[in-house]
């Protein structure tokens, strides 16, 4: 049975590179994963191509195709630039991708496809300006405003991440040194190897987030002091972003953001950081987990049918 129209969402991560088909109305209809052949970019494509034919032949049909990446193409060059998937690099993705589909290919930044993927039907649905926030490996953000992804100029709008920590206190004063070459920048600090480096240092033990979280629940001070200075500075962080944009929601995703501590009391936090008397800012948890990306990705072709 032949279902049109519908479309094709791909995020293409680190590990693993995940597919799905989405119905008029954001339904999903089917799915798909495969491990991402990360270090070999003849196999990428190849791998993104067969999950596509995958799903259109389960489903009977022809979708768009959205492909959300780490990185974005340059608009200089037409190649992907900073991404850290390194292969990619230097690539002309979009274009050889719409050739081995024979179709136009869209493509962006996974960031910014999580961020569309909460304004369109997530937590910032309804809202006209969204700030998606990812706090996971490292740190990413995306704006989306009236629908549509704000990219800038050179497509670097809401890389947060590599701005500088604001309001430093004199023990975090210059930061530790980024992959990107500057000190202090903020997913040095907010990224989930950065809580479990803080927590290293004041408990001398290893633990990832969620066993952070775990531990301060049970009442251990030093797991309870990590996350304390962590939402502290997440506060910070947030707080320019405030002054800046002023958007009407933040949302928060990665793996960090399941961190139920993280949200206590951090919208005042922010507010007291914020260059305003008051703050109307929602700052809100992600409806779509890890599928956000994804279904991101198969929105760059539109918005849902809401029927008349």
């Amino acid at each position: 049975m032949t279902r049109e129209p519908f479309r094709i969402g791909v995020d293409l991560g680190g590990t693993k590179t995940e597919a799905i088909a989405m119905g008029p109305t954001g339904e999903t209809l089917a799915r798909r994963r495969a491990p991402t052949p990360a270090h070999d970019y003849a196999a990428v494509l190849a791998t993104i191509g067969g999950l596509v034919l995958d799903l259109e032949r389960e489903i009977g049909g022809r979708g768009s195709v959205g492909v959300g990446t780490p990185g974005v193409i340059s608009p200089r060059t037409g190649l992907v630039k900073n991404s850290n998937t390194t292969g990619l690099n230097g690539r002309p993705l979009d274009k050889d991708l719409a050739a081995l589909l024979e179709r136009p290919v869209r493509l962006e930044n996974d960031a910014n496809c999580f961020a569309l993927s909460e304004a369109v039907d997530g937590a910032g649905a309804g809202a006209r300006s969204v700030f998606g926030v990812i706090l996971g490996t490292g740190v990413g953000g995306g704006i989306v405003v009236d629908g549509k992804v704000l990219q800038g100029v050179n497509k670097v709008a809401g890389e947060w991440g590599h701005t500088p920590l604001p309001w430093m206190t004199p023990d975090e004063f210059p930061g530790r040194l980024c992959y990107c070459g500057h000190y202090g920048c903020v997913e040095t600090f907010l990224a989930g190897p950065a809580l479990a480096f803080d927590y290293g240092q004041r408990s001398g033990a290893e633990a990832n987030g969620e066993e952070i979280a775990a531990r301060a629940a049970a009442g251990e001070a030093a797991a309870r002091h990590a996350l304390e200075v962590y939402r502290d500075r997440l506060s910070r962080a947030l707080a320019a972003i405030v002054n800046l944009l002023d958007p009407d929601v933040i949302v928060l995703g990665g793996g960090v953001s399941n961190i139920d501590f993280i949200y206590e009391g951090l919208r005042d936090l922010v507010e007291k950081q914020a260059f305003s008397d008051a703050i109307d800012t929602r700052i809100l948890r992600n409806v779509h987990g890890d599928s956000g990306g994804v279904r991101g990705a198969a929105w760059l072709w539109g918005g849902p049918d809401r029927g008349t």
